[in-house]
């Protein structure tokens, strides 16, 4: 079985991660998309609720699983019997930071293998960070993220109105 593993915070789950989910599904027998535990980040969702949120968003996705790890990601892959990493860009400022986590993964565990996967245009100014500030001034995030997530922040931070 040809398994990927697609890694991230996930903080909220956008569209732009859910594109490359169905675009790596397509190539992929089972994708697994892995949320990070990082203790270190101050998230708005907690692990289960991003999960759950991933999840939502890619019920459509038969052969799509979404986990939880903590620590290396080379040893989740290899609990998971994985040797792709799958991993979106947005711009070339994300290559060079990209790169060089592959090299280490790469170093840690040479039988992995990293696959880029260059973002729709569209979404190629989104992140999870940018999602959040939006909305943490009253933006409209609709268009940003699945509805479920869009959801789950309404509840979670009512967005003020800066009129």
């Amino acid at each position: 079985m040809n398994r990927a593993v697609y890694p991230g915070s996930f903080d909220p789950f956008t569209n732009g991660h859910l594109d490359i989910t169905e675009r790596g599904a397509r190539l992929f027998d089972e994708l697994i998309v892995a949320v990070l535990v990082n203790s270190e980040k101050n998230a708005m969702f907690s692990v289960d609720e991003r999960k759950m949120m991933a999840r939502e968003a890619a019920v459509h996705l038969p052969n799509v699983k979404v986990m939880s790890f903590d620590g290396l990601l080379v040893n989740f892959m290899r609990r998971e019997k994985s040797r792709v990493i799958l991993r979106g860009l947005r711009a070339l400022s994300d290559f060079e930071y990209e790169f060089q986590l592959a090299q280490m993964n790469r170093q840690l565990a040479p039988e992995t293998e990293t696959f880029f996967m260059v973002t729709d245009a569209k979404y190629s100014y989104l992140s999870s960070r940018s999602v959040k500030e939006v909305f943490s001034f009253g933006g409209a995030i609709q268009e940003f993220v699945p509805p479920g997530v869009f959801r789950r922040m309404r509840e979670r931070v009512p967005p003020r109105d800066l009129s």
